[in-house]
């Protein structure tokens, strides 16, 4: 669990909180005991950013992967039984 400060204690902080962070952990900070901000090292935060972008290039790969494998997907078939074609409830305005 991280450590936990409130914004009244930061200032007096300051060198306890980047210790901790330095050390791998996360500090939260709180407002009327409500958290309003994490702070974390650069290298969790380098982490945190690029794991979107490998999920994002995790997704491409699996697209060209399934072209190279010549997979024939027809949607009309996939979708087919997805939507409901019937008109629906009568609504008067």
């Amino acid at each position: 669990m991280s450590q936990q400060y409130s914004i009244d204690q930061v200032p007096v902080n300051l060198d306890t909180i980047f210790q901790e962070v330095e050390q791998g952990k996360s500090v939260q900070i709180t407002r009327s005991g409500q958290q309003v901000a994490v702070i974390l090292s650069a290298a969790e935060y380098e982490r945190l950013l690029s794991r979107k972008s490998r999920f994002w290039e995790s997704i491409e790969r699996l697209r060209e992967e399934m072209m190279e494998e010549g997979t024939e997907i027809n949607p009309d078939e996939v979708w087919q039984d997805v939507r409901d074609k019937s008109p629906g409830r009568k609504v008067i305005l």
